[in-house]
């Protein structure tokens, strides 16, 4: 019944009738052209939707994901000619097939940033085509394979043009529902995230490489499907053709022109650029040979320079408005968020712990046998000189950077002490963190942004977004809740950047500078926040300049400089120090404080 209930809703009802025109208008054409070029239309836009799951929402740019598409027509074939199988079932194996490959393939090359990504998928590509030429006693080498021309819906063949639309139309519209599904779910806000700031996301205990896995095995299967289909559509398979560089620039594309991460940009981008092309083929013959090269090239130019954020980043908010005023439409009700959580655990108890902790940056010595306890329910400051090894400090404790030397521990639900072994490994036990430069997802609003946090303990949607909203009514923020992230001013960006650490609900708070370029007003906000944060049982370390604020805030504080710990105690204790007004609080703090 709840999707039955969908169809009233505008976004919907509009979507299916502007989708349904892809069948209509052709069958009223009656023309085996224009059916051909609207089977085109729906096999790009299918291949370009799979692409925008791992190019748009991952940010992941594969230029070699042609491989799927490839395997997925090849296999079939195979399976056909040499065991009979219907291409209904070979369409499955090739996706296996392909996923495997995805897996293969994906696991080595996150690894890999901007454009050796890039040319990592390029390369293996290549490889991929020059084993299937090598291999030609099966797959028939650079000579190509044919499909065994066997008429009817069980071959996939038909006499009948309209039959290749429905099937193709259909791959479409699977492309779009599992597009659409992602990009309403956990798995689409953390690609999104991952996409946005790799660091952040892992701070919120995301494990990047997982989605990104996750994503190129769902777009390969969806690839490989429509490979399937196209293989039985030409009858004629060649590795130039089924492995072709062009052919992947070409999907990846179509999607930058219609909107990279969105779910209509990239059939939108196709249904611009293909009709234009095919038809000037078809209308030129011969003559057109490559023009259809110089048409996306065109295009796609024009769209850079005019529409940088594609047809639907674009004009995308207006059709929504415009949509939203329609019958049916409905406005969000938020649920009502959950009681705020108390932190389970003995007061006291240290729940966080590093023992002679170096990090070595070549002859660098940045922390040097640090040795710190963080006791649950308290505040502990650190604070020491710009380049004592603070952030780096931080950065260990959460899992960011591996000690070249010595053990951090934290506390976990069962009471034990354990060393975690990843940074969303730190989050996953409970330790959040925020970064001394802002990291917010630009293109996330408040809301989306602290539901990224939120997920990590409430993985339905709605769940995460009452839970966000508990959040954001804590640190101030409800008010801005529908704001994009980068519109934001640098005070309400760091009490997003603790917000979002919050969501995850840790029992241990990091907080690096929060209160750094912020105005009096701002700073007292975050105290406040801070304090409230303590309240809940949630135990807090806190890197700070603003003596005044972390002089009053802490329980505690850790002084540092040059990698070491030069003092700890009390705040009193602390700034009568003699060695920390030396090295960091300087006379003239001394003199106004009367030490």
């Amino acid at each position: 019944m709840r999707y039955l209930s969908e169809l009233t809703n505008p976004r919907v009802y509009v979507a299916l009738a502007a989708l349904s025109l892809l069948l209509i208008v052709p069958a009223l054409i009656g023309s085996a052209f224009w059916i051909h070029i609207f089977v085109t239309i729906c096999v790009f836009g299918a291949l370009s939707t799979a692409w925008n799951i791992v190019g748009g929402y991952a940010g992941q740019l594969s230029l070699g994901h042609t491989i799927f598409y490839g395997l997925g027509g090849y296999t079939t074939a195979l399976l056909i000619q040499h065991f009979g199988l219907t291409p209904w079932v070979g369409m499955f194996a090739g996706a296996a097939v392909s996923v495997v490959v995805a897996v293969g393939i994906g696991y080595p090359c996150f690894r890999l940033r901007g454009p050796f990504f890039s040319l990592a998928t390029i390369a293996f590509l290549e490889v991929i085509r020059l084993l299937v030429i090598h291999f030609n006693g099966l797959t028939g080498g650079s000579a190509g394979l044919i499909v065994p021309l066997q008429i009817g819906w069980e071959w996939m063949i038909f006499r009948e043009k309209m039959n290749y639309l429905y099937i193709a139309f259909g791959l479409l519209l699977l492309a779009l529902v599992v597009s659409l599904a992602i990009r309403n779910s956990r798995l689409g806000f953390y690609l999104t995230a991952v996409r946005e700031r790799e660091d952040a996301a892992q701070a919120a205990g995301v494990h990047n490489a997982q989605v990104k896995l996750y994503a190129v095995m769902i777009s390969a299967a969806l690839t490989s499907f429509v490979g399937a289909f196209h293989a039985m559509y030409m009858t004629f398979l060649e590795p130039a053709t089924m492995f072709s560089l062009a052919t992947a620039v070409e999907v990846a594309m179509f999607a930058l022109i219609g909107g990279l991460g969105t779910v209509a940009g990239p059939l939108l981008g196709t249904l611009l650029v293909v009709p234009i092309a095919e038809a000037a083929r078809g209308w030129l013959g011969a003559s057109a040979n490559g023009l259809h090269g110089l048409v996306y090239g065109s295009v796609l130019v024009l769209m850079t320079l005019t529409l940088p954020g594609g047809l639907v980043g674009t004009f995308g908010p207006r059709v929504t408005a415009w949509l939203d005023k329609l019958p049916g439409a409905r406005k969000r009700v938020d649920r009502d968020p959950p009681p705020l959580r108390k932190v389970a655990g003995t007061k006291g108890e240290v729940v966080l712990e590093t023992r002679n902790l170096k990090k070595l940056f070549g002859g660098l010595v940045a922390t040097d046998n640090v040795t710190v306890d963080l006791k649950r329910g308290e505040i502990l400051g650190i604070i020491g000189p710009n380049g004592a090894g603070k952030t780096t400090l931080f950065n260990q404790m959460s899992g960011f950077l591996k000690p070249t030397s010595g053990t951090i521990t934290v506390r976990n639900a069962k009471g034990e002490m354990v060393t975690p072994d990843s940074a969303d490994g730190f989050a996953r036990l409970g330790v959040g963190r925020t970064f001394q430069i802002v990291q917010p997802f630009g293109k996330l609003s408040v809301i989306e942004n602290i539901m990224i946090g939120a997920f990590l303990h409430h993985p339905h949607v709605e769940d995460a977004r009452a839970s966000a909203l508990r959040v954001a009514r804590l640190v101030g923020l409800e008010a801005l809740k529908d704001v994009e992230a980068r519109n934001l001013p640098i005070g309400d960006l760091k009490r997003l950047e603790v917000a979002r650490t919050l969501a995850t609900e840790p029992s241990i708070l990091l907080l690096d500078e929060v209160m750094a370029g912020q105005s009096q007003a701002d700073t007292q906000k975050m105290v406040e926040i801070i304090r409230a944060i303590r309240d809940t049982g949630v135990s807090v370390i806190a890197i700070e300049h603003n003596m005044h604020a972390i002089m009053s805030l802490s329980d505690r504080i850790v002084v540092v400089d040059s990698g070491k710990v030069i003092a700890e105690g009390d705040p009193k204790t602390v700034v009568t120090n003699r060695k920390v007004i030396e090295a960091y609080l300087g006379e003239d703090f001394a003199n106004a404080q009367g030490l």
